[in-house]
């Protein structure tokens, strides 16, 4: 029979929820949520939106616009539709109303819907192109869709968060393994100038930088002070915030198949009117059970998409319907489970939030921490994250390197004196 998973957290953690919007899913029966660009043949990347001197996103480039869609599990026909908030550099709402930031109607039906076509798992996938006709943005900033059934916005099933840019500030940075706390071990530390020749920047607190490690936002900083201050020019050295673990490369598997294994997956079996997808057995990477030294494996170079996912499936002509669902069963041997924290599986399929939908079970029998989760045919990068109450580390698990290739995505905000909202001037994705 199949397992019905909660939404939300029931674990008594204690480290601080950052931020009031995040992506998600609120929704049991809303599966498979995406944003990509319109764009067909986009590269596999997390989006955002260019603000630039006609002062308009109107959605006319699809470069420039977002391709959002979900999947509801059903045939039936639902009325979804959506507004948009303008939010504050920490993704809680700003002050301004919906005049000043968009130009058009304040919401939107959803009318572009198809039915699965030959899966098991019945479903209808939604989409909608965003700006559009109808909804086009005028301010820079952070955004939230919120996508809504029968006409109430309280009936929320979903939340999408992107960014508007107005490119106005440069940014140049050095990620370096000699940190502040030690040489090429397991941190990195990121050295960053801004460029502020296009601003009117009269106190340094009107910048406020913000910093993200592979779209996550359980480790990410703000700051608001910078080292130095110079000509139009912000400084942000030698600062303890801006030490990350350095983690590990990404884990990866591919389900394209119903028939064959793909990379990773151990085999494929049909049971009850479901797929299974059953992953090889992962292996410890990090320190936990490693002995006296307790040191993890060393750091090998690999190949991932920094915790990125993409949908998939052979011989089809539209994997948005085509593509079914898996149960895909993953486990980790560990000799013994970790008495200080929980063991969640992260990454971008799960929108690098620690749910019940994630979260890892020790069988002590077995001897291991396995989790079945129930996802769309595709290729997933995922991580093994501890989550402690003071935060979340990959160092027992995974391991951390100063040579991991991660993703860090910088963000500028600029509110001067008396200004009404936090203006994104520039963001660098390295």
């Amino acid at each position: 029979m199949r397992k019905v998973y909660a939404i939300l957290f029931f674990c008594c953690l204690t480290f601080p929820v950052w931020a009031q919007y995040q992506t998600r899913v609120l929704h049991p029966n809303v599966h498979t949520l995406r944003m990509r660009y319109a764009e067909e043949d986009a590269v596999l990347q997390r989006p955002y939106l260019i603000l630039d001197n006609s002062g308009v996103v109107d959605g006319s480039d699809p470069q420039n616009a977002l391709d959002i869609s979900f999947d509801e599990f059903s045939h039936d026909a639902r009325m979804y539709s959506y507004t948009v908030l303008h939010l504050n550099y920490d993704w809680t709402p700003s002050d301004l109303s919906s005049y000043e930031y968009l130009n058009g109607y304040t919401t939107a039906d959803i009318i572009d819907y198809m039915q699965s076509l030959n899966t098991q798992q019945i479903y209808t996938n939604y989409r909608f192109t965003f700006p559009n006709e109808d909804m086009q943005l005028t301010k820079s900033g952070n955004y939230v869709l919120i996508i809504y059934e029968d006409g109430d916005v309280n009936n929320a099933v979903a939340h999408v968060c992107f960014s508007v840019v107005e490119p106005l500030a440069g940014i140049s940075v050095e990620v370096r393994g000699n940190t502040d706390t030690e040489y090429n071990g397991r941190y990195q530390q990121l050295d960053i100038d801004v460029q502020t020749a296009n601003l009117d920047v009269r106190n340094p607190q009107d910048i406020k930088l913000v910093v993200r490690q592979n779209n996550r936002s359980d480790n990410q900083v703000v700051v608001a002070k910078p080292t130095f201050v110079e000509p139009n020019r912000l400084r942000y050295q030698n600062q303890s915030a801006l030490i990350f673990e350095g983690g590990n490369e990404f884990r990866h598997f591919d389900t394209y198949s119903t028939y064959y294994a793909g990379y990773h997956v151990n085999r494929i079996r049909y049971a009850q009117g479901e797929y299974h997808a059953v992953l090889e057995l992962d292996e410890v990477r990090g320190t936990m059970g490693r002995g006296a030294g307790r040191e993890g494996l060393p750091y090998l170079t690999e190949q991932d998409a920094n915790g990125q996912w993409v949908v998939n499936c052979e011989k089809s002509d539209d994997v948005n319907t085509e593509a079914d669902y898996m149960w895909v069963h993953f486990c980790l041997p560990v000799s013994e489970p970790i008495m200080n924290g929980y063991v969640f599986i992260g990454g971008d399929v799960f929108d690098n939030q620690y749910s019940a939908v994630n979260k890892m079970e020790y069988d002590a029998e077995q001897k291991c921490y396995y989790l079945y989760a129930y996802l769309k045919q595709g290729g997933y990068d995922y991580m093994y994250y501890v989550v402690r109450a003071n935060g979340v580390t990959t160092l027992p698990l995974e391991g951390s390197h100063w040579q991991t290739q991660n993703e860090y995505t910088l963000d500028v905000y600029y509110r001067p004196f008396g200004g009404r909202y936090d203006q994104l001037v520039g963001r660098k994705v390295l």
